[in-house]
């Protein structure tokens, strides 16, 4: 590999380190483009091929991702490496967790950063030789959550094998930590669109201020302040997946403009006279019970028909508590590689206090519990004492009944008592209640309307 045909963009707004960092690299015979702006980076990925960006950042500022997201919309296969400072470890983990390479701490020694670039420039050349190899790399980026013997989670893969290879939008239910955005990339990875972007955007931070320029983008002069043509979501996703996590907390407007594109296909930049036809699979996720807030007025019911055409529920893990064991062998695996440990062994008092766990921060809970103890844990072995305390019990030693039924109710009566207390006690996701019910979701929804509990 000759160095100077390896094109290296070095990022960083410090000019101290942005000088120690471009003439190491250019001491090892790189051609470099040292670079102060996200502006100057894209207009040299746009300008020439570019085989990595070196990213230097300090504490406080996360604009790490939406960079990566930026560049690879316009250069697919361009590695990252990031070097941070202190206060930077939790950024510089949620980054590598979305693909960069590596991340080395400031001050950096040349031989590091060399060794790093070497690793890199590795692993991009082996992904361009093997398309295997590269949806093997981008799987390993995350942890398998598709582990497991439980009916809830082998319905959800048959599912998600079922619709995959198409194009119809998916809405990913369930409660917050089951691992909805990896669902997304998992249909993401498996579809036709696997070699196009995977673009994220959470709803909930989108203001009707800034609602049209994040989904939509702008073009210069069309508001005080756009001093550039900037693209949006949709523009940075084509030809591959939109991730709009947390629909349920779109704003109206946003809900009226995503439709529209929906049943028309096309939007119009904020400023620009033209439309532009959107080419990006929809994947929406929520944790919300979207029905219920069209119900209320607070969602569109004609949005969530053209989202909901299959829904994917995630179970909550308390609810499918016989995979735990198979995700904690998939965490140990992955995080002891990612951090360069010995494989843990972890006791069966270890598991069986797990078992009982609640887990309210789910799949998510359970991933950083494992993070933690595979970094933090010296020994081989993690017994019970490593497990998370189990919630103080209730006063009561008898179980508090979920329903009682008085002598005099009707049918009617205990039909309406147990419809409501499954929504209010066990479950708010309506697919979900069904299922416990043994009903099909329409029939739940005809007795919710005949019983008056909408």
């Amino acid at each position: 590999m000759n160095p100077a045909k390896i094109t290296i963009v070095v990022l960083d707004q410090n000019s101290g380190d942005l000088a120690l960092l471009s003439d190491a690299l250019s001491a090892g015979g790189y051609h470099v483009l040292p670079a102060t702006t996200e502006a100057q980076v894209l207009r040299h990925v746009r300008q020439e091929p570019v085989n990595l960006v070196v990213k230097g950042f300090e504490a406080g500022r996360v604009d790490v991702i939406a960079l990566m997201r930026k560049v690879r919309a316009l250069s697919r296969d361009t590695e990252f490496v990031l070097c941070g400072r202190g206060g930077t470890i939790a950024i510089a983990v949620d980054a590598v967790h979305q693909g960069a390479c590596d991340y080395l701490v400031k001050p950096v020694a040349p031989i590091a950063l060399r060794g790093a670039v070497q690793k890199a420039l590795e692993r991009q050349a082996l992904v361009a030789e093997d398309p295997k190899l590269r949806q093997s790399l981008k799987r390993r980026a995350n942890p398998d959550v598709f582990v497991g013997t439980s009916a809830a989670m082998r319905a959800v893969s048959e599912t998600l094998a079922e619709v995959a290879t198409t194009d119809v939008p998916v809405l990913v239910t369930g409660e917050s930590g089951t691992g909805k955005e990896l669902v997304a990339r998992a249909l993401h990875d498996r579809s036709r669109r696997q070699a196009g972007p995977f673009v994220a955007i959470n709803c909930a931070g989108l203001t009707d201020s800034l609602l049209e320029s994040e989904l939509f983008g702008h073009v210069r002069g069309a508001f005080t302040g756009a001093i550039n043509d900037r693209p949006g979501a949709f523009k940075l996703a084509g030809a591959g997946t939109l991730f709009l996590d947390e629909i349920g907390d779109l704003p109206p407007k946003g809900q009226g403009d995503l439709l529209r594109i929906l049943e028309d296909g096309v939007y119009r930049p904020v400023g620009s006279p033209e439309s532009v036809r959107a080419d990006v699979r929809i994947v929406a996720a929520t944790n919300r019970d979207l029905a219920r807030l069209a119900n209320e007025g607070r969602f569109r019911s004609d949005l969530l028909y053209r989202l909901n055409i299959v829904e994917l529920f995630l179970p909550p893990l308390r609810d499918r508590v016989e995979d735990i064991p198979a995700l904690i062998s998939s965490f140990n695996t992955h995080f002891c590689a990612r951090h360069d440990r010995r494989p843990k062994t972890f006791t069966p008092e270890f598991l069986a206090q797990v078992a009982l766990h609640p887990w309210p921060g789910n799949i998510r809970q359970l991933r950083n519990l494992i993070e933690r103890l595979v970094v933090t844990v010296r020994s081989s072995t993690i017994g019970v004492e490593h497990a998370p305390p189990l919630p103080a019990m209730e006063s009561s030693s008898a179980p508090k009944p979920l329903l009682v039924v008085s002598a005099g109710m009707t049918i009617t009566e205990v039909e309406s008592l147990m419809i409501r207390r499954t929504l209010e006690k066990v479950t708010s996701q309506r697919s979900e209640a069904a299922r416990l019910l043994g009903l099909s979701r329409r029939a739940l929804h005809y007795k919710l309307k005949a019983l008056k509990l909408e």
